[in-house]
């Protein structure tokens, strides 16, 4: 799908996201031990989703009132949520499972509905701004270099 020049950052953030649900799912696939997922969990939430919601919400979802970027908003909270019970523990392999297939409905949504929505809707103006912002944030490419690779080989 071709994306707008300027929002092309959160759609390759998008590409980690869709590989860390992969992850996840192969792992629980390789029945690797709960306490390695909920590791990488934690990893992956603060070194890539956690900025990235903040970037989408603070840079994107500007439209006031609007109904797809509010349902954006309430699925990264839900996904928040999630994540914090996977972290402090109170989570089983369906939370795991959940929080994979949540996240990639998300990142589908958004790509599929709620990005070309918003390239059709912001004036190319404030495409250009928002790109000029990214472009200053998204500076290094993201790096997944989390050292257990537990999706690899279970050991």
């Amino acid at each position: 799908m071709k994306r707008n020049e300027h929002i092309v950052p959160l759609s390759r953030d998008h590409h980690h996201g869709l590989l860390f649900c992969w992850k996840i799912r192969e792992g629980l696939q390789k029945k690797v031990a709960s306490h390695r997922l909920q590791a990488y969990t934690g990893y992956f939430w603060r070194s890539h989703l956690l900025e990235h919601f903040r970037e989408e919400e603070e840079l994107l979802f500007v439209l006031s009132g609007d109904d797809l970027c509010e349902r954006a908003k309430k699925e990264h909270q839900q996904l928040a949520q999630l994540v914090s019970q996977i972290e402090t523990g109170q989570s089983d392999t369906l939370s795991f499972e959940e929080l994979a297939r949540q996240l990639d409905n998300h990142i589908r949504f958004e790509e599929r509905v709620l990005f070309p929505y918003l390239e059709a809707n912001l004036s190319p103006t404030h495409l250009a701004a928002i790109g000029d912002k990214l472009r200053a944030l998204h500076q290094t490419k993201p790096v997944d270099n989390y050292p257990d690779e537990f999706w690899e080989k279970a050991f």
